[in-house]
C-alpha cells in the first residue's frame, strides 16, 4: 500500500525569528530553513513501515515555492521513494493545504497519510484533521505509537490524562507526536541517491483547488519582554513582595 507524508518547509527551530517592521508577519529573509520537526517524525515512521514490509511506497508531498524542493530532497534522502511539490507562491492556510492533499489522495489512492501534529511556524494543528474530514476517513492525532495489521491501525495517542489507544480501519490519517520515534540522519550516499529519485511539480490550478486564504492576518507582534529578576534578603521579604504584587490585603 502507498503512504503519503506531508512535509513543510519552515524557519529552523534554532533560529530566533523576528517580526517585520510593519507587523505583517515574520521576517524569514536570510533565515535558515529546514523541515518541520514533527514532519521529520512522520517521514521516519513512513519509512519504518516500508522497511517492515507494510508500506510499498512512500510519497513525500510539500506545498509552497520552489525552494521546498530542498525539503522534499531531504525526505527522499531519508527513505521516501518519490516526491510531489505543489508549487505556489500564495499564502497556504491549513484548509488550503488539506484541500490540496485531498486532491493528491484522490489521485494517488494511499492507504495512510502521515503528517506532523503541527507546524512550528503557525502551530495551527489543523491540516491533518481537516484532511480526514474532507476525505471522510478516520483519524488519530498526537500519535506516540503506530501499529498496522492488515487494514487495521492501532494508535497510542497522547492526551491530557495520559495515553489513549484507538483502533481504526484504513485508509486513515495519522499525525505524529514527538515520542513516536527518533528520526534518522540522512547519510551522504542517500543524499546523493535522492537526487536521482523522481520529484514531480504540479500547481493548485492543475489539481483544481482554490487555495485563496480564508483568514486575514491583521497584525503580528513579538511577545513582551520579560522583566528583570530581583534579589530578596529573606523569605519574609519575598512574601511581602509577592503580596504587594498580587494586591493581597
Amino acid at each position: 500500500m502507498k503512504a503519503i507524508v506531508a512535509v513543510k518547509r519552515v524557519v529552523d527551530y534554532n533560529v530566533k525569528v523576528r517580526v517585520k517592521a510593519d507587523g505583517s508577519g515574520v521576517d524569514a529573509a536570510n533565515a535558515k530553513m529546514s523541515m518541520n520537526p514533527f514532519d521529520e517524525i512522520a517521514v521516519e515512521e513512513a519509512v519504518r513501515l516500508k522497511e517492515a514490509g507494510i508500506v510499498s511506497e512512500v510519497i513525500a508531498v510539500s506545498i509552497g515555492a520552489a525552494p521546498c524542493q530542498d525539503t522534499l530532497r531531504t525526505a527522499l534522502a531519508v527513505g521516501a521513494d518519490r516526491a510531489i511539490l505543489v508549487e505556489t507562491g500564495a499564502e497556504i492556510q491549513p484548509l488550503g493545504a488539506a484541500k490540496l492533499l485531498r486532491a493528491l489522495c484522490e489521485r494517488e489512492s494511499p492507504r495512510i497519510v502521515l503528517t506532523g501534529k503541527q507546524a512550528i511556524d503557525d502551530d495551527a494543528n489543523q491540516t491533518g484533521q481537516m484532511l480526514a474530514a474532507l476525505m471522510g476517513w478516520p483519524q488519530a492525532t498526537f500519535a506516540s505509537r503506530l501499529a498496522i495489521d492488515g487494514d487495521v491501525a492501532t494508535v497510542e495517542r497522547e492526551i491530557d490524562g495520559g495515553v489513549e489507544t484507538v483502533e481504526m480501519r484504513l485508509p486513515a490519517v495519522v499525525t505524529a507526536d514527538l515520542r513516536l520515534n527518533q528520526p534518522r540522519y540522512a547519510t551522504l550516499p542517500n543524499i546523493m541517491r535522492a537526487r536521482k529519485k523522481p520529484l514531480e511539480t504540479v500547481t493548485p490550478e492543475a489539481l483544481g483547488v482554490d487555495v485563496s486564504p480564508r483568514l486575514e492576518i491583521l497584525k503580528v507582534s513579538e511577545p513582551p519582554r520579560r522583566a528583570a529578576g530581583i534579589r530578596v534578603a529573606d523569605v519574609a521579604e519575598l512574601a511581602a513582595r509577592l503580596r504587594d504584587a498580587e494586591g493581597v490585603a
